[in-house]
């Protein structure tokens, strides 16, 4: 659903400075300049020379920080990268002010195809996972393999504990919210936000919580952090309103990449029974369900997510899948000269709006 609002992109020479950005160790950030946009990518060295990339695509509201417990353990069979995508993390916000899945995964082909790293073992979580299942079902060319950690996919009867999250896509709701919790502290909100996504709060270890306390108090200083937070949920929720070849499920099931799906079953943002169907929906998967855990397996059990991709790669042998699909994501920069469409699935290019 094309959005009349005007893009709330702030100039660049009256954004606020604020801290830096958290780098864990072995971890590298720099900016990639697109067309239209512009990326930060976190990376890791690879262990040794040769080892395919990887791609990861945190949820709404997150960072490539999200990755970070993920990656190390994954240092010896992929090269990673992880990037903030566009309103999030250290990235500024997209030219046109487009936060819609369509316009998400339009920046991850355009850095993709820029970088020449393709196919990739793309992984996502959450609203991350929507957007890696348009770009694997639009640009099969792109995916060695998908793994999708509790995928922001369509359901019928969405949990109550979501509802206030998707709030967020109507309009005045955001102005709302923030005159009730003005006198929240950072520390506050971070507690919310992790009783919400972890299964078990407990497993933040004191120093990922003084961590996220600072890139709290980081992103409210942005002015535009609200305003990609509540165009991205836009995004979403119009995402699950489009029916026929262009709904997220019929996408699902043209994924040609052998598929990695992970659940948790305290997950209060995408309902544990979801879980069978997207196993059904993807052609080639297999399920990795964890009952302890809660919206972010990678960060709550990175152990086990990074043993289940282990399996996957060993599974498939890292094969690329390269057949045409019937879609296309512009890039913006095309390989070989070819998808210069600008849109997604027949989406608009310009459509505006991610749990």
């Amino acid at each position: 659903m094309p959005s009349t609002e005007p893009p709330s992109v702030p100039p660049a020479n009256v954004l606020p400075k604020v801290a830096a950005v958290g780098v864990a160790d072995g971890e590298r950030l720099r900016s990639v300049r697109l067309p239209g946009v512009t990326l930060t990518v976190r990376s890791r060295p690879p262990a040794r020379e040769g080892l395919p990339p990887a791609l990861y695509v945190h949820g709404l509201g997150g960072s490539s920080q999200n990755w970070s417990a993920l990656m190390p353990l994954l240092d010896g069979v992929v090269h990673s990268e992880a990037l903030d995508l566009p309103g999030f993390g250290d990235s500024p916000p997209p030219d046109d002010g487009d936060y819609s899945i369509t316009g998400h995964a339009r920046a991850v082909v355009r850095h993709l195809d820029a970088a020449g790293r393709g196919p990739v073992h793309l992984i996502g979580n959450s609203l991350g996972g929507a957007v890696a299942t348009r770009v694997a079902a639009a640009r099969p060319d792109l995916v060695r393999t998908l793994t999708l950690v509790s995928p922001a996919l369509p359901e019928i009867r969405v949990q109550r504990s979501a509802v206030p999250t998707g709030l967020l896509a109507l309009p005045g709701v955001v102005p709302l919210f923030n005159r009730l919790t003005r006198e929240w502290t950072a520390e506050q909100r971070v507690r919310g936000v992790t009783a919400l996504c972890y299964g078990d709060p407990a497993r933040v270890t004191p120093e990922g919580f003084r961590n996220a306390v600072e890139e709290m108090e980081r992103r409210l200083r942005l002015p535009y952090f609200w305003d990609a937070m509540a165009r991205s949920t836009r995004g979403l929720v119009n995402a699950y309103t489009v029916g026929g070849q262009h709904g997220l499920w019929r996408q699902a099931e043209r994924v040609l990449a052998p598929t990695l799906l992970v659940y948790g079953g305290r997950d209060q943002l995408v309902g544990y029974r979801m879980a069978q169907r997207a196993a059904r929906a993807f052609r080639d998967s297999r399920l990795l369900t964890l009952p302890d855990a809660g919206h972010v397996a990678m960060m709550e059990y990175p152990d086990a997510v990074a043993t289940a991709f282990r399996e996957l790669l060993a599974d498939t042998g890292g094969a690329a899948h390269t057949a045409d699909g019937p879609d296309a994501v512009d890039s913006g920069s095309p390989a070989g000269g070819e998808r210069t469409d600008g849109a997604v699935d027949g989406e608009p290019a310009n459509q505006t709006t991610g749990g």
